[in-house]
């Protein structure tokens, strides 16, 4: 993959997800799945649309353990202009520096040297702290710190402004932090990247043979996809990432798709111990994302909510010959994800931004103002509404109105009140005037 074309990969995702992000409406209608979660922060997000349709604590902060690892994927991958032909050697000082960590590890050895393309897959299949740090130390010329600033960089550019990365494998930091919401923004930008989804759908992966050993197998953290763990297996999920540690807990981001729709879900922070310290074996985070994608998957479809050939309102217009009022439409047709069950006829359209009236002339589609669609007490989406045909102004009405509007102005009163102050005024001092000069002729005569 030559730079040229890495960039150009580059421009059409940004474009993919500019493009999604203004088509979709951006809040959420997060619905209850009739069921408790016990993992501490979630987001379940439909693909299709954008919407989230369940979410708990989705802006609180959490640690992300290795959940850390799709944004070393992503940073990666933009920077190595030739995975596949790319080789890194391992160096003791890498390997060194993991001791005492409990990281989990993808058994790389000081001195073998691999190609990029398999590093990512020890990154992201078993989860390998070691694969990362020789990632962020190639990628960074030597200075892991200069990969870390780049992960933030990038988590900024995505819009997680609540993100922040110390570094690359997602092992412990105070300062090493995230969100359920930020972690399906940087996840969902990911699964656009070429190889991505690929990889982490695997449930095992082969590592080739390397100048120091022959080819072994590596296999999958991710039990929600492996049959043999039976009480996490959930046939349609595809990917992503597994995470934990003490202080975050189980996390585990993944995708799901079936009978047409496609799901996200981050679920982080799952409980790891009990009250007495103890481990609990039970990952939370896997059930609650299974159990929430059997309810998403049943329970929603995309319903037509509005059409944009049915008016939704009627307002005075001004100016118009013959015509007080004209009719508002949509601007287009809309659709929303919705519980199977509902009827579109209960979604409540509310028209905000409204004038109290317009004036002509007007043509058919121009924007009047906003209408907010409303289910169950909950706000869905905005919508233009425009003009629903065209209306030509009246010229004598527009003028006759234009001289109301002056004889009633203000100023005009103003200057109409000065004006017969001065005329009554004018008249008294004639009369005055005209007095006057009447006594001198009379004593004139006089004389």
């Amino acid at each position: 993959m030559n730079s040229k074309f890495k960039k150009i990969i580059s421009i059409m995702i940004i474009t993919i997800l500019i493009t999604v992000g203004l088509s979709i409406p951006a809040n959420a209608a997060s619905y209850d799945p009739g069921f408790e979660t016990t993992t501490k922060a979630i987001t379940l997000l439909n693909l299709d649309t954008g919407i989230t349709v369940y979410e708990k604590n989705s802006n609180e902060k959490v640690y992300p353990a290795s959940v850390t690892k799709i944004m070393t994927y992503i940073v990666t991958i933009e920077n190595v202009v030739d995975v596949d032909n790319t080789m890194v050697t391992v160096s003791k000082e890498l390997i060194d520096s993991l001791e005492g960590t409990q990281s989990s590890l993808a058994d790389l050895k000081e001195g073998e040297t691999l190609s990029v393309y398999t590093l990512l897959n020890c990154l992201m299949v078993p989860s390998g702290n070691d694969a990362a740090t020789v990632l962020a130390h190639y990628v960074g010329n030597g200075d892991i710190q200069v990969f870390v600033d780049m992960m933030n960089q990038k988590a900024q550019e995505l819009g997680c402004t609540n993100t922040h990365f110390v570094n690359p494998t997602g092992l412990h930091d105070e300062n090493h932090y995230t969100t359920s919401n930020d972690v399906c923004k940087f996840t969902q930008y990911a699964m656009q990247m070429p190889m991505f989804m690929n990889i982490v759908s695997q449930t095992s992966y082969t590592v080739p043979q390397t100048n120091l050993r022959n080819e072994r197998q590596l296999v999958s953290t991710n039990y929600m996809m492996i049959p043999y763990y039976e009480e996490y297996y959930y046939k349609y999920t595809s990917g992503i990432k597994t995470g934990w540690h003490d202080q975050a807990g189980y996390c585990i981001v993944t995708s799901a798709t079936a009978d047409g729709y496609s799901y996200i879900c981050a679920a982080m922070g799952a409980p790891s111990q009990d009250e007495n310290g103890e481990e609990i074996e039970t990952n939370a985070a896997m059930l609650d994302s299974r159990e929430l994608y059997r309810w998403a998957l049943t329970t929603f479809e995309i319903k037509n909510v509005l059409d944009s050939n049915s008016p939704i309102d009627e307002i005075p217009i001004n100016y118009a010959w013959g015509q007080d009022t004209i009719l508002l439409s949509p601007e287009k047709s809309a659709s929303y994800l919705l519980p199977k069950d509902v009827n579109p006829s209960s979604i409540s359209v509310t028209m905000i931004d409204r004038p109290e009236s317009i004036d002509a002339p007007i043509k058919k589609g121009d924007i009047v103002g906003r209408a907010k669609l409303s289910y169950a007490n909950q706000d869905l989406m905005e919508i233009n509404v425009v003009a629903d045909g065209d209306v030509s102004r009246s010229d004598l009405m527009y003028y006759l109105h234009v001289l109301k509007n002056i004889f009633s102005s203000f100023w005009f009163i103003l200057m109409f009140v000065v004006f017969i102050i001065l005329v009554i005024v004018y008249i008294l001092l004639m009369r005055a005037y005209n007095k006057k000069s009447n006594k001198r002729v009379r004593k004139y005569r006089n004389f």
